[in-house]
């Protein structure tokens, strides 16, 4: 997976967690990163509409991967 957005690189390591009990702050850390970049999109309008494909498919991920957490 080659990162093009500074948020994949925590999407990358929630995703690639192989231990259960560290999975959820990996998540958490994700999902702070995807955020506050969603937060940015909407103050400035910029990102394109790649990286908002990107985030929608990054929060989708997380959502099975929270399910997957203890």
């Amino acid at each position: 997976m080659s990162r093009r957005y500074q948020w994949e690189e925590y999407y990358e390591a929630a995703i690639l967690e192989t231990d259960r009990f560290r999975l959820p702050a990996a998540i958490k850390t994700a999902q702070t990163a995807i955020n506050s970049r969603i937060e940015e999109l909407e103050k400035d309008h910029q990102g394109t509409p790649e990286e908002r494909d990107a985030i929608a498919s990054a929060l989708a991920g997380i959502r099975i991967l929270q399910q997957e957490a203890p």
